[in-house]
């Protein structure tokens, strides 16, 4: 094993995460003084819920082990029947990791539930997540990867001896950044609860009001496969959040605090791998199968926002000249676009001796790090719902035959908000700005997310459903010009999922 690693468990176990059994778990248990187990799953709300076990003897950590245990699905997920709703949850070795917050020494495992046959329930956020990649696997031969990009807001009493510079708050360093320390503990506590974090810098949002200050943040994860990408923001959402209450600030990953200040996004990062190798690049430029994959993305555009931007506050976001996208199309290098194509490395492989004129080694090839970016995501997703609708519109666009040609319709290579380009953005479709109108994108082509059975129907209907209850068709009008109602608004979804 790794000796750089930092996941606790593979570091004392000496083997992947992938490969724990039961008596690697029982093996740390015992050796390591674990008195307690939590059980954690997300619910409808997208929250980490927990169940604790005390620890009384072998026998009994053997069948917690083993058989799982017994919740109430009706009140962890509102479309279920009380007459009938007894759920069992069961543990992924893989997933444990040490509690770095309880006072007893806790190990805490991620679940998953079953129904009351036996049977993965069809509805589970993780299991629509397992379903969409197995079906996207068996159909195109290609494994999906994915990392998030985290953005949050520290919300503490206003601090003056370093004031940073409104919207200037970009890879800003301590001390004209207040919360340097609260998010490199955040870094270390995700990496030795076994998430892959890529970096972690401060954000362009920062700004005070008379008695408080706001201080944007963001972390990166590195490309894992999809499963353990939604598992791992999870539980980097509740490190920061318990963090925060550690430290007697608020964390938020609402999509918008302020309007005319930075939203925060939650950028999905998307690569297929065959082989062990990415394959989204061929001879030296992107690949053909990277083109379907952006062309599904943007043909289900305006649904995908039903599972990525799930509350009024998320289309005060998506607005023009915030770097958040409105507009259906793609580009390199381009943060105007829905799509991003980031910067690769392809020709530009001798930097680090150009640098270092005194390295001799042989360069790491570094075209795996290619990958795409969907920008439109925030902090109100359910991270497993909406890693799924992705995997759905990549594998539509890999089995669509003129994938290519919307592909290249579609491609802009100029900042679309600028109004020399305005004529060029009037061309192109836009995203829905309300949950009203993101529902009935939803409704429209819902047959592509019902199809082979990955999204339930009647989960279909309750996001349908869940979206339209916020009746906010016209609430940018409503809200034009008006900032005590837009701050009762933004109040009332700060701690969204």
């Amino acid at each position: 094993m790794n000796s750089l690693n930092k996941n606790k468990l593979e570091v004392y176990l000496q083997k992947s995460a992938e490969d724990f059994t039961k008596a690697d778990l029982v093996k740390y248990i015992s050796e390591k003084g674990i008195e307690m187990i939590n059980f954690r799953y997300p619910a409808e709300d997208g929250r980490l819920k927990t169940l604790n076990f005390i620890i009384t003897g072998e026998e009994h950590l053997d069948q917690i082990l083993s058989t799982g245990e017994r919740v109430d699905g009706s009140s962890l997920f509102s479309f279920m029947d009380a007459s009938s709703s007894d759920l069992y949850v069961l543990p992924r070795y893989k997933t444990a990791f040490e509690n770095p917050f309880s006072e007893a020494p806790t190990l805490d495992i991620l679940c998953s539930f079953y129904d009351s046959k036996g049977k993965p329930m069809e509805s589970a956020p993780e299991y629509i997540l397992k379903k969409a990649h197995k079906h996207f696997q068996e159909k195109t031969g290609f494994i999906f990867k994915a990392l998030g990009e985290l953005e949050y807001y520290v919300m503490a009493d206003k601090d003056d001896l370093y004031p940073a510079t409104d919207q200037k708050g970009y890879h800003t360093s301590a001390p004209f950044t207040n919360w340097e320390h609260l998010r490199t503990n955040a870094i270390r506590l995700i990496a030795e609860c076994g998430g892959k974090v890529k970096y972690g810098h401060s954000e362009v949002g920062n700004f005070t009001t008379d008695d408080e200050f706001f201080e944007q943040h963001e972390i990166e994860f590195l490309p894992v496969n999809v499963e353990d990408a939604a598992d791992q923001m999870v539980i980097a959402k509740w490190i920061l959040r318990m963090l925060g209450e550690r430290y007697g600030v608020k964390i938020s990953f609402a999509p918008k605090i302020s309007v005319g200040k930075a939203g925060s996004g939650l950028h999905i990062h998307m690569l297929l791998e065959k082989d062990g190798q990415n394959k989204m690049i061929e001879n030296e430029k992107l690949s053909d199968d990277a083109k379907r994959m952006i062309a599904g993305l943007l043909e289900l555009a305006g649904p995908l926002t039903a599972f990525g931007n799930t509350i009024p506050t998320s289309y005060l976001r998506l607005v023009p000249h915030q770097e958040a996208p409105t507009n259906i199309c793609w580009g390199d290098r381009n943060r105007s676009v829905l799509v991003r194509v980031p910067l690769g490395w392809l020709g530009a492989t001798n930097m680090i001796k150009d640098a270092n004129p005194q390295e001799k080694s042989e360069l790491k090839l570094a075209s795996s790090k290619q990958t795409v970016e969907f920008r439109a995501g925030d902090g109100s997703a359910d991270i497993y719902g909406f890693l799924s609708s992705l995997i759905i519109a990549a594998q539509y666009g890999l089995e669509s035959d003129d994938s290519l040609e919307k592909a290249e319709a579609l491609y802009v290579d100029v900042n679309i908000f600028e109004r020399e380009y305005q004529e060029k953005a009037a061309k192109l479709k836009s995203l829905p700005t309300s949950c009203w109108e993101s529902a009935e994108s939803l409704e429209k082509q819902r047959s592509f997310f019902e199809a082979n059975g990955v999204f339930p129907a009647r989960q279909i209907d309750h996001i349908i459903e869940n979206l339209k209850s916020y009746k906010d068709e016209f609430l940018s009008e409503e809200l034009y010009g008006n900032g005590d109602a837009i701050r009762v608004l933004v109040e009332e979804y700060l701690h969204c999922k």
